[in-house]
């Protein structure tokens, strides 16, 4: 029904006049079926977002938010108490918190186990009237409450807070509700109703699943719950430490909208503890992660050691982060790639799985770009996200601090690279890193085959005649294959790059930035170590948590064993 690579690249490729993947399908958008994207609010002067935004905030930073764990319909409170700081001054206190124990999070699966039972009962029409109520509380009474807590407890600014845990987020629950909807509407062949009649009916998948999910998208945090509790399953939902707020939000809109209690249980606790209480059960249905690949490796690994005591096999999807590339042509626009560049490497500090962290531009234009880019960097304003001039903030948080500063000292020490603009850290009052533009004589350096996961942007500038070569690095010199971007006005060359980076990139953009992937519109995964590649936002993943049931009614009686051949 929708192409993401035709999503994705026909903008593009209408500007330049060439179809890369062969003829035009008629395109079709999911407003043509009553359903559309969330509006991105805009936030200017006088606006009245803007004013209901700033009291949210204020409401919200006036207190710390105690968040207690969630079972059922029973709240629970432990001696291993946590806290959420806000990153740009972390000595505010937004939110506390409690780890469960592995005792409850035993408690939780007893509990999601026995729920899914009945939740897989309840009518698709009646759960998809209850995303639906959710989806409208957060775009009107609780949008703005969403948004602070995404602002304060993650330092996104107003833009991007806006489009994450507002815009994308409505998205995700209101798209994935229409995809069930109209899978539903598939039924298989019936030659002859009156005999036979064929019919296909969606379950959820007996078990629980567990949601583990990041800090960097609030949304995300939505999805990897409620998409799976959608297609009738129970869930364990791990939310981040720091993203503790914004989710303990997303939580209670989905309660006041009607999920009933046990569907999803709200269960911060210790990531290990965590893993190893899970994969042990044999209730383990799948597990729906988002964040790092050892993470995820370590997960997949106890589920194979375990794989024999489960009643399902358990579905894991997962999506790990990369290391994206922004491939610039000789014949590429150089304004379109310094401001695409800029954006896409630094816009929430970096902290995108889709952001640009590695970067090849041609001899022949590197003294341009090299001029544009330090001059729009320099215009970066890095402070408060409440702060409506500044582009950036804070990374999240002293861990993430520590590691990316650790890149940016082997950049400063390194013959092999040299920092141009940027480069400096300060984690006196908040966890600031000044957006960091290194330039690399080896393409091979760890930093620029690691993910760095900050505002660090490392550039290999390569001669024109070997371009080729170049563009055989993009994906043989690292292991993820999240996002990439190419830059040209060279037709021919477009058509053979699309080609040749096939495999490079999971979302793969052409004369546009490698980040602002829109649900629905370019379905978001990568493959190798970027993850499982199952496109959250696209019309499949809601499917890839069902169970689905194949059923035949037979209205005739079976009256001889033989076949009339045998009878001659």
């Amino acid at each position: 029904m929708l192409s993401a690579c035709k999503q994705t690249i026909s903008t593009s490729f209408q500007r330049v006049g060439v179809r890369c993947l062969g003829s035009v399908v008629p395109e079709v958008k999911i407003s043509d079926f009553g359903v559309k994207n969330e509006p991105v609010l805009q936030y200017l002067k006088g606006s009245k977002e803007r004013k209901e935004l700033e009291e949210a905030l204020k409401k919200t930073a006036a207190t710390t938010e105690e968040v207690p764990i969630v079972i059922g319909d029973k709240e629970f409170k432990t001696d291993d108490v946590r806290y959420q700081v806000c990153p740009h001054n972390h000595k505010k206190k937004l939110a506390k918190f409690y780890y469960a124990n592995k005792d409850l999070l035993n408690k939780a699966i007893d509990t999601a186990v026995e729920t899914q039972k009945k939740w897989d009962r309840t009518p698709i029409p009646d759960r998809l009237k209850i995303w639906e109520k959710a989806a409208s509380l957060m775009a009107n009474e609780y949008r703005q409450t969403l948004n602070a807590a995404t602002m304060l407890g993650q330092a996104k600014t107003v833009i991007q807070a806006e489009i994450d845990s507002a815009a994308e987020l409505i998205d995700f629950f209101r798209l994935n509700a229409y995809f069930l909807k109209e899978a539903t509407k598939y039924q298989p062949i019936s030659e002859n109703p009156k005999v036979t009649k064929n019919s296909m009916r969606y379950r959820g998948i007996d078990g629980f699943i567990a949601a583990v999910s990041p800090f960097n998208f609030t949304a995300i945090g939505g999805n990897l719950a409620y998409t799976p509790a959608l297609m009738g399953n129970a869930i364990l939902w791990k939310p981040s430490d720091t993203a503790l707020l914004s989710n303990w939000v997303i939580f209670k809109i989905c309660r006041e909208a009607g999920v009933p209690p046990g569907v999803v249980n709200f269960v911060p606790a210790d990531g290990p503890v965590f893993g190893d209480t899970i994969t042990a059960s044999k209730y383990l249905a799948g597990i729906n992660f988002t964040g790092s690949v050892p993470t995820f490796t370590r997960l997949w690994t106890q589920v194979g050691q375990n794989i024999n005591k489960y009643i399902n096999f358990p579905r894991l999807i997962g999506e790990c982060g990369g290391k994206n590339y922004h491939f610039v042509h000789p014949s590429a626009d150089v304004t379109t790639v310094v401001n695409g560049t800029i954006r896409s490497a630094f816009e929430f500090c970096g902290q995108k799985c889709s952001a640009c962290s590695r970067m090849y531009v041609p001899e022949s234009l590197w003294p341009k770009i090299k001029e544009g880019l330090l001059a729009e960097r320099a215009k970066l304003k890095i402070g408060d996200p409440t702060d409506y001039e500044s582009f950036t903030s804070a990374v999240i948080d002293d861990k993430a601090f520590k590691r990316i500063k650790g890149y940016i000292d082997h950049a400063r020490n390194s013959p092999n690279l040299e920092i141009i603009g940027g480069g400096k850290c300060d984690d006196s009052t908040g966890y600031f890193i000044e957006p960091t533009i290194v330039v690399t004589k080896d393409p091979k350096d760890k930093i620029m085959v690691e993910e760095i996961f900050g505002p660090v942007l490392t550039i290999y500038v390569y001669k024109d005649s070997q371009l080729q070569e170049t563009v055989e690095l993009v994906g043989n010199s690292t292991q993820f294959a999240l996002t990439g971007a190419v830059f040209a006005q060279d037709e021919n060359w477009l058509k053979k790059a699309i080609e040749d980076l096939k495999m490079t990139a999971g979302n793969f953009y052409v004369n546009d930035k490698s980040t602002g992937s829109v649900v629905g519109q370019q379905p978001f995964g990568g493959a190798r170590l970027s993850g499982t590649n199952d496109k959250a936002g696209g019309p499949h993943y809601v499917l890839r948590w069902g169970n689905p049931q194949a059923v035949k009614e037979t209205f005739v009686p079976l009256t001889e064993i033989s076949y009339p051949y045998m009878n001659q």
